[in-house]
């Protein structure tokens, strides 16, 4: 019987060898296939909406760690339309930059790839897809100011509202219709009237604030030098632009902490679906915002980040910056917001 038991328990270590040893094959030829998988391509191809300074910023750090040149193409406002036109043959990798309700609106249409990267799980709810189709990287809050040599405290509007009182007729410079900011901020302010089911008041208020607009601006610098050579004294813009003109340039402007809140439009990032370069895409995406490169953006661009890693790492202002959070629901926003902008550039802006 001894013999009979000693012989079963060789019998059984030697199965139990034989298990392991094909476990760590299968294991190997595992850890083999996923780094087949996650070998890089040459290249990738990224359209943006951001400036061509901090592409090849963020373009020549990603090839220095990575060796994937990136070819880039800022876009600006023609950009949903490139991706869903080259939809059944993507010609980008990666969509950088944009507004999260043009985001929600295009993964209706499908043009994005889930893709989940590991910074993700470190940044509010608030700046990311609950199911994984895009990742916010800078959040983007749009303010009011003025040019304080112009306008006192008082003088200067309190909230959005004003932007329609006749008393800032010719007074008031605005970003055109093509600027993304501009776009999601005009949404914004519609869908407040929206929710109210009050549209008619919402358009007057949109035509009204028209008539008060001396000049709209195709570009942010453009808009900045005019509001310096007091062409006008109120605009808006994204809070970090804002700064920049304060500090670099020593502009005389106020920031206006509106009494309704300002939209706070997360900047985001998504991997294109069908993309001819998916690894480099998905590091793309791994690399642009963790916390050491959005540290980096928030320091070299005053981009206000979204990880909260780089907020801490960031400039003073970010560490500082405190304002009322305009109520937008954006899944809403990125439905209606096409429908609204094309009637505000068509029928109020371009009049």
């Amino acid at each position: 019987m001894k013999r009979f038991i000693s012989l079963l328990l060789v019998m059984l270590l030697a199965f139990s060898l034989a298990a392991c040893n094909s476990n760590d094959v299968t294991e190997n030829k595992d850890s083999e296939k996923n780094e087949e998988n996650t070998e890089l391509e040459e290249k990738i191809v990224v359209y943006s909406t951001h400036p061509e300074d901090l592409l090849e910023y963020v373009s020549g750090k990603f090839e220095e760690k990575t060796g994937v040149k990136v070819e880039f193409i800022n876009l600006r406002g023609e950009l949903a339309d490139r991706v869903r036109a080259e939809k059944e043959n993507p010609q980008s990798d990666v969509m950088f930059g944009g507004a999260s309700s043009l985001f929600i609106d295009m993964k209706k249409d499908d043009l994005f790839e889930k893709y989940v990267p590991a910074w993700s799980n470190d940044i509010k709810d608030i700046f990311k897809d609950e199911e994984g189709y895009w990742t916010g990287t800078i959040q983007t809050p749009v303010m009011l100011f003025y040019n304080n040599e112009m306008l006192s405290e008082k003088e200067a509007p309190k909230d959005w509202s004003d932007l329609a009182n006749p008393k800032y007729k010719n007074n008031v410079l605005s970003r055109n219709s093509l600027s993304s900011s501009a776009r999601a901020t005009i949404a914004s302010l519609l869908y407040q009237y929206y929710k109210d089911d009050n549209m008619e008041e919402g358009w007057n208020f949109i035509n009204e604030f028209d008539d008060n607009v001396k000049g709209y601006y195709g570009s942010g610098s453009l808009q900045f030098q005019a509001i310096g050579r007091k062409e006008g004294a109120v605009s808006f813009s994204v809070l970090n632009s804002i700064i920049d003109n304060k500090e670099k340039n020593n502009l005389p402007l106020s920031i206006v902490d509106a009494k309704s809140g300002s939209p706070v439009i997360t900047d985001a990032v998504a991997v294109i679906k069908g993309a001819k370069h998916m690894n480099a895409a998905k590091a793309f995406v791994d690399f642009v915002g963790s916390p050491e490169i959005q540290a980096e953006l928030a320091n070299k661009f005053n981009r206000l980040p979204t990880h909260p890693k780089a907020i801490e790492n960031g400039k003073a202002w970010m560490k500082e910056a405190e304002y009322k959070v305009m109520d937008v629901d954006w899944s809403v926003v990125s439905k209606k917001e096409s429908e609204w902008i094309q009637k505000w550039a068509s029928e109020i802006e371009a009049e």
